[in-house]
């Protein structure tokens, strides 16, 4: 399980349907909005936690 950098919900890798590419890691986010949130700025938000 990886945790979503925006709401800290677990997501499932393998099944995750919304992921984005960040400095070669990749995050997984529960929805669509998260991941909205992330890609607007991924340097506030990577590496946390």
């Amino acid at each position: 399980m990886a945790k979503d950098p925006i709401c800290g919900m677990n997501v499932d890798e393998k099944t995750a349907q919304h992921k984005s590419e960040y400095e070669g890691q990749t995050y997984y986010f529960c929805a669509a909005g998260c991941k909205r949130s992330f890609d607007a700025n991924p340097a506030q938000y990577a590496k946390k936690g």
